[in-house]
């Protein structure tokens, strides 16, 4: 692991390891787990990594070797269902009595000193919070990285589907557990399949030529509602209320699950638990590998610190960020900075109401300045407000997803000027900034939108364009819509939240479609389900008055 990353601090300690060993679940069912530890004497706190991706690479030597090297008992185990443990894999019901009952084995061995911390990336930072809705008296600190606690949100945004979301996750459990080749070669099968499956017609089973039979997916996939019973129990959120362990939370701008990891640091915040934040300039996997040195230094100094007594290595504020734009590391006293959360606010986009209004205009401009709005004429007001501009949305010939906050390696800041080409894409574009302007904070897009057809997706997105005319994405959000006859439909679209510095001769960058495909699976213009949908017909969406880009303040 040396050899891979530079900056990792130096070995405490050599390392032993026992694999294999069995730890029985409350029903019985055997929970493989290997045991890692400093071969030196002495008392050493233990640290529970739950995985159903495996016990081999990368969590092997990334979280056995590198933790214990440093003083720590990992205890690395299979979920049920996976990597030879017993039962069979549920996504989420199993996960809270199956930490607990590993806590319980914990206490019979002779070289656990009481005291535990858990860490871990992606669904093993679900299990942590799993462990967290009723924290055994040994937990004494949470590190989750890149975590999910929400998995309705993982696969659907309100009802529509994430589709490229939920293949990716489907090879990784089905798969990633079986060994490396295994897992390789089911990757590479998706990625030659990916064109046929995501325009399959139904969409319904179409991923089995790729990933075989897969019954929990195809539950996920075909559940979109999250009032559905199906998904009663799966999210954590209620963990993080009332914390008492302290917890550090690391995502990148570009994680797929980067809302989630704001929901709960405002949740942990407005409770009063101990918490602390880095966001770096990451998508979900490369903060394991490119952010890998930094996100290690963060989750060790934590774990010391909370474990160990020494808190030498914290930093001195809660919150770390990347600044985009000018490539440097900010240290905050909160997040987002221009307001702590409310008691009452309900999530991370309620933390503050300081935006600054950018509106689009008919011929594409983008403009801090409100257009005066026309004069009203004699007699009633007109039901409809002005349209600004509108464009086709082609189910057939969906909208391409370029980079952004996905799963897969196209994920992150990309070149959207291909994608901006198009005829189904709206881009309004302010003017060269005379001075740089500094976003910190949420973003979001108040819409007004009305259709031909009824239904609707809107996907919008902020870019940062140069004085190339290179249009790099920042952030975005996506809504799906319903309209009745001419009326437009309103709302107010969350965007995730960024730390972005626009340069001086940079402008801002307001991009509007109707999809962004495979990331979110077409909307079929119909009003069917996208599972199910056969037929598909093409909806003229209409922006109207009324529409602003909202960003934090600067400065």
């Amino acid at each position: 692991m040396r050899a891979i990353w530079r900056g990792l601090p130096a070995k405490r300690y050599d390392v032993g390891w026992e694999p294999g060993l069995v730890v029985p679940a409350g029903d019985g069912s055997p929970l493989v787990t290997d045991h890692y530890f400093p071969r030196a004497d002495g008392d050493f706190p233990t640290l529970l990594v739950r995985s159903p991706y495996g016990r081999g690479l990368p969590w092997s030597p990334q979280y056995g070797v590198l933790f214990a090297e440093q003083g720590f008992h990992v205890v690395l185990q299979s979920c049920r269902g996976t990597g030879g443990s017993g039962g069979a894999f549920d996504y989420w019901r199993n996960e809270p009595a199956d930490g607990l009952a590993t806590v319980s084995w914990l206490r019979d061995q002779p070289w656990f000193d009481g005291t535990l911390g858990t860490v871990g990336p992606s669904y093993l930072g679900y299990v942590q919070w799993a462990l967290a809705l009723d924290p055994p008296p040994e937990l004494k600190a949470m590190v989750v990285q890149v975590g999910l606690h929400d998995p309705h949100a993982l696969f659907h945004s309100g009802r529509a589907l994430r589709l490229e979301n939920a293949l990716l996750v489907g090879v990784g459990v089905a798969h990633q557990h079986r060994g490396v080749v295994p897992f390789a070669q089911a990757a590479l099968r998706l990625q030659r399949r990916m064109r046929d499956i995501v325009g399959a017609r139904p969409l319904r089973g179409a991923y089995a030529s790729a990933l075989g039979d897969v019954p929990w997916l195809d539950d996920v996939m075909t559940h979109p509602d999250a009032g559905d019973p199906y998904w009663d129990g799966a999210s954590l959120a209620r963990a993080a209320e009332g914390l008492s362990v302290p917890t550090s939370l690391v995502t990148g701008w570009h994680d797929a699950l980067a809302d989630q990891t704001f929901e709960q640091y405002a949740r942990l915040r407005r409770t009063g638990g101990e918490t602390a934040l880095l966001v770096g300039p990451w998508t979900h996997t490369s903060a394991l590998q490119q952010g890998w040195p930094e996100v290690f230094a963060e989750s060790l100094a934590w774990l010391r610190a909370h474990l160990c007594g020494d808190r030498s290595g914290l930093r001195p504020t809660r919150v770390r960020v990347h600044v985009g734009g000018e490539d440097a590391w900010r240290d905050l006293d909160d997040w987002p900075p221009s307001a702590p959360p409310s008691p009452d606010a309900t999530d991370a986009t309620d933390a503050t109401d300081a935006t600054d209004p950018w509106f689009p205009t008919p011929d594409g401009h983008l403009t801090r300045s409100d257009p005066a709005a026309p004069a009203a004429p004699a007699g009633p007001s007109p039901v409809t407000p002005p349209a600004l501009a509108s464009f086709r949305y082609d189910p057939a010939d969906p909208t391409p997803s370029v980079g952004g906050a996905l799963l897969s390696r196209t994920a992150g800041p990309r070149d959207n000027s291909d994608l901006e080409a198009r005829e189904d894409v709206l881009t309004f574009t302010g003017p060269a900034l005379t001075e740089p302007v500094e976003i910190l904070g949420p973003v979001s897009a108040r819409l007004s939108v009305s259709t031909d057809t009824g239904y609707a997706d809107v996907f919008t997105r902020l870019c940062d364009v140069d004085e190339r005319g290179r249009s790099t994405n920042v952030c975005d959000g996506f809504a799906q819509l319903e309209t009745a006859g001419e009326a437009p439909s309103e709302a107010i679209v969350p965007m995730s939240s960024t730390a972005h510095r626009f340069p001086a001769g940079h402008r801002v960058r307001w991009q509007i479609s109707g999809g962004a495909h495979p990331r979110y699976a077409p909307n079929p213009g119909t009003g069917e389900p996208p599972m199910d949908a056969v037929g598909l017909e093409p909806t003229r969406i209409t922006l109207h008055t009324g529409c602003a880009l909202l960003l934090p303040h600067d400065g």
